[in-house]
């Protein structure tokens, strides 16, 4: 098993492309898994600056074949040519993924390093792939613990005391354009995403009166009813427009407001700030050609992100590289489960032949309930050692050597040990079997049967 993962981001691509890419981001995962080819699993983080898709590769000589599946979805989806989804696409495999989806989860990859919105995007991603059916254990484990080391970096760092997100950054830059204050304004806002009950949150801590939603889903009476705010409806967009300080558009959808329905309005050249927070902009181009009107787009957020200090930044970085080690020291420990697992069911049936051919010959008389003991209490001492051996090699990286030995020794092929891995329990590292007790005096076996 190999962790790959392919990754478009606003500090490699535009965000056009992360846009294009995007296009039907849900059905990726379910479209990559055949239950044949190479995927095992997959997992699409998409948010509004970036389209990552982590997929699980069944074997190293999948890699390619996961990379090229992968982005044919990609391409056919989004309608875009292989060639460019290829290009755009920046491809990590192993602990390398492992590092980046923990240093995504925690905001160090963020246009507004330790933003809040990016964690919780994360765990609704590993909700919405175990929904589909699309989340392969390892990818569960994955996500679960970069979740978890989010939170560390949040408690444990000053990142997580300043409560910065790309939301934060984008009302404080309407802040420095218009001076009024919140509750002075008449603000819209488009959508009722996770973006939009982000930006209702902070406008009631800024104490923003005046809050209208608008939803060409029609979800808007919903989103507000446990947000605050008022819904806006088809006939009453215009005229809350008219009187709007400030929009924000978190919908992404297919319409974007044009300086045209500005007009229409008729509010004339009255001051506007228009926020575009959606990653396929909610506002034409041409707002940005009116004098009156002052565009934020995300572009803007990262360029007005503050810099945050060089010790809290390294502290978060060392807690996401701790947890990336431990976390691939806990799948070579898995990998070890998996190769004792099948060493274990290979030995067992050997034993229960040689258990046969004695009940066969003897019967379930003393003699042979002796020997049976006697055979079972050998196997235990004789896979201890190897039990042990397996785990030392796997916490130095070299599982690989483990499956070699028993096919060279056993006969267990590797397909062996990727049929134990999917069935094996998590086994606790000091779990090892323990060497066997000395063996009981003849007299006491003997007691031992006739009480039974």
């Amino acid at each position: 098993m190999v962790f790959v993962s392919l990754v478009a981001s606003h500090s490699d691509v535009d965000l056009e492309t992360v846009a294009r890419l995007s296009a039907g981001a849900s059905e990726v995962a379910s479209g990559a898994l055949d239950g044949t080819g190479p995927v095992s699993g997959a997992v699409v983080l998409a948010t509004c600056n970036r389209y990552e898709v982590y997929a699980e590769a069944r074997s190293e000589e999948d890699i390619e074949a996961t990379r090229s599946t992968v982005i044919s979805e990609i391409a056919e989806l989004s309608g875009l040519d292989e060639q460019v989804v290829s290009s755009a696409l920046t491809t990590l495999t192993g602990k390398d993924a492992v590092n980046h989806l923990f240093a995504v989860g925690a905001g160090l990859d963020s246009a507004v390093i330790g933003e809040r919105e990016i964690a919780g995007q994360v765990r609704r991603a590993l909700i919405e792939a175990q929904e589909s059916g699309t989340a392969s254990g390892p990818l569960v484990r994955l996500f679960q613990t970069a979740s978890r080391t989010a939170k560390d970096v949040g408690s444990r760092t000053a990142l997580g005391g300043r409560g910065l997100s790309i939301v934060s950054v984008a009302l404080d830059l309407a802040e420095d354009l218009r001076d009024d204050a919140w509750a002075e304004k008449n603000v819209v806002v488009f959508g009722t995403g996770a973006y939009a009950g982000a930006t209702m949150s902070l406008l009631q801590q800024r104490h923003a009166g005046n809050v209208f939603v608008y939803s060409n889903s029609g979800r808007a009476s919903a989103f507000v009813a446990t947000r605050g705010g008022t819904a806006l409806t088809d006939e009453t967009l215009a005229d809350a427009l008219r009187d709007a300080d400030v929009v924000i558009g978190c919908s992404g959808g297919d319409h974007k407001l044009t300086a045209g329905d500005l007009a229409e309005t008729g509010r004339g050249d009255a001051p506007l700030v228009a926020i575009d927070l959606a990653l396929t902009r909610d506002f034409d181009v041409s707002l940005e050609e009116l004098e009156h009107v002052d565009v934020v787009t995300l572009e803007s957020v990262r360029m007005a992100a503050p810099a945050e200090q060089a010790a809290a930044l390294e502290e978060a970085r060392e807690i996401v590289l701790t947890a990336a080690d431990e976390f691939a020291a806990e799948q070579r420990e898995r990998s070890a489960d998996a190769a004792i697992v099948a060493l274990r069911k290979h030995t067992q049936r050997v034993l229960e032949t040689e258990v046969e051919r004695v009940r066969a010959q003897h019967g379930c008389t003393a003699a042979a309930e002796e020997v049976e003991f006697a055979m079972r209490r050998m196997m235990r001492q004789l896979l201890h050692e190897p039990t042990v051996r397996a785990r030392e090699l796997a916490a130095q990286g070299r599982s690989d050597e483990v499956e070699t030995a028993l096919s060279n020794l056993f006969g267990i092929s590797t397909a062996d040990v990727a049929a134990a891995n999917k069935k094996a329990p998590r086994q606790k590292p000091q779990a090892a079997p323990a060497p066997a007790p000395a063996a009981m005096p003849d007299d006491a076996v003997h007691a031992r049967h006739r009480t039974a």
